[in-house]
């Protein structure tokens, strides 16, 4: 099993409410919402994309439509953007669904992260020997680890997640990683996972984040477990219990960065990130900022 072939099918689990941008969220899905002017969805698209997915399953929740509609061709806009001579936007509305096949999973009820990525079995085929799972919540900078993470999976098999290094006096926010070292500084074998750990007792600084290349044998594992609180299904808990049967996971520890794209606090810091990276707006913006927090 090489690395380039390491998966071809990414999972998004998009079916939440996004109670923390209501009332937005009554009409407009919290995946759409623009950093800049793209959604966050197309970012994680585009990474499982460069990674070598060509199928992105989204799991969503009924009425959610508009998240797989952005993926789709829209050609009485392309026509009229294209008779208007508007090539640069016409590229941008080509952008996403041009990026890999797109098709949903439905998950009826809100009953935790295992029981979306469960929701989309169904849609596997024969040769998903593994599959990428990416939250879109979550942006991880610079894009590039879930092709560090198919390397370790052809390297030693299994399911392999990634961490960051987080500083010990703030991982008690995580779910946290006992891990064992390897040849790779940055990858590190896993022997559990802890969930929000007091600083002092944690495992571990390297905590989870958004981004799992997991073996198919974690839907088995999902149908094994217990739910939770609320009736809940957790991927740490159907992770958990392959650890414990023997399966390897490993964890590929990210240098980026990351932005939080759950909460209206995190969403703004990666909007202002990305604008004043964009060419059109960050020298302005950033001008601005200046005058602006400086008569704070």
């Amino acid at each position: 099993m090489s690395a380039s072939t390491a998966f071809t099918t990414a999972i998004v689990p998009a079916a939440g409410l996004g109670t923390r941008f209501l009332p937005t969220t009554k009409a407009v899905p919290k995946e759409l919402l623009p950093v800049v002017d793209t959604p966050g969805i197309e970012y994680v698209a585009a990474e499982a994309a460069e990674a070598g997915a060509t199928r992105l399953i989204i799991v969503t929740s009924p009425g959610k439509d508009a998240v797989a509609d952005y993926f789709r061709p829209q050609p009485d806009l392309e026509r009229t953007l294209e008779e208007r001579g508007k090539t640069e936007l016409l590229a941008k509305v080509r952008r996403a669904p041009g990026l890999l096949e797109v098709e949903t999973a439905i998950q009826e009820q809100a009953l935790g992260l295992g029981h979306a990525v469960g929701c989309a079995e169904g849609n596997l085929r024969g040769d998903d020997e593994a599959v990428a799972v990416l939250l879109p919540d979550d942006l991880v900078l610079p894009t590039g680890v879930l092709t560090r993470m198919a390397a370790v999976r052809a390297k030693f098999g299994g399911s392999v997640l990634c961490a960051f290094d987080i500083p010990r006096e703030q991982i008690s926010a995580y779910g946290v990683f006992d891990v064992a070292d390897t040849d790779d500084p940055d990858v590190k074998q896993v022997h559990g996972m802890v969930e929000k750990p007091p600083a002092a007792e944690a495992p571990s600084t390297f905590a989870a984040a958004g981004r799992y290349l997991l073996d198919r044998a974690i839907f088995d594992a999902l149908k094994r477990i217990t739910p939770g609180a609320g009736g809940e299904l957790q991927l740490t808990d159907a992770i958990a219990l392959l650890i414990a049967e023997g399966h390897p996971v490993h964890v590929v520890v990210h240098r980026g960065g990351r932005h939080d794209l759950g909460n209206p606090g995190g969403f703004l810091r990666a909007a202002v990130d990305f604008a004043l990276e964009h060419p059109e707006y960050g020298p302005d913006l950033r001008e601005w900022l200046r005058e602006r927090v400086g008569g704070v």
